[in-house]
């Protein structure tokens, strides 16, 4: 049997979803997520056709980086990535793959990975246990700038308003005011988003 294919870049799927901004990736358990194609990822999860073509057959990080990009199987999908899914941040897909065509693979990790720095500290400083997703949405869909200010903002509010360190719950609810005014300045949308029709 042949050596399963493991990603360079496990955090970034290679359909051009954040996989390390995502809330699965950061569940403590067997049920954890380990990334697009990370260690154990075949063990653990299905494959998906993405994968077959991208990572199996030609031996790519991000399906970017195929010159038949575009492909049938993403011209759909991308024309209406975000319109009618569930699914918050697969509106970033396009960007994030259009990104990479542009500036390459490397700087589009830099860039994710100072979201991922961003992400980690919310989770250290402000999840009362129902956040996670919240910031995993957040920080998928707002600019570095914006989550950067977030977090400035919280700070300067937890040591105004005297907010003990334990107070996980009154530490959430200032990170998340901040968040949702942000993104609400941006015609962004960071709760769950109700099927069309529904």
């Amino acid at each position: 049997m042949s050596e399963r294919p493991v990603k360079t870049y496990p955090t970034l799927g290679c359909c051009g979803l954040d996989c390390g901004l995502c809330p699965r990736y950061y569940t403590v358990g067997t049920s954890r997520c380990p990334g697009c194609c990370g260690p154990e990822f075949f063990d653990k999860m299905p494959s998906c056709g993405y994968i077959t073509c991208c990572v199996k057959k030609k031996g790519l990080e991000v399906c970017a980086q195929c010159d038949e990009f575009p492909c049938a199987r993403f011209e759909t999908w991308l024309d209406k990535c975000g319109e009618y899914d569930s699914i918050l941040t697969h509106a970033k897909v396009k960007t994030n793959l259009d990104f990479i065509r542009s500036h390459g693979i490397e700087e589009f990790m830099e860039q994710q990975a100072k979201r991922i720095r961003l992400l980690e500290r919310m989770l250290e400083g402000f999840n009362d246990g129902r956040s996670r997703s919240f910031y995993c949405i957040a920080t998928t869909l707002l600019s570095i700038g914006d989550l950067e200010i977030a977090l400035e903002k919280a700070g300067q509010s937890l040591k105004a308003d005297r907010v003990e360190p334990d107070d996980i719950k009154a530490r959430a609810k200032i990170l998340r005011g901040y968040l949702n005014d942000l993104a609400a300045g941006k015609g962004i949308e960071l709760g769950l988003r109700k099927k069309k029709g529904k």
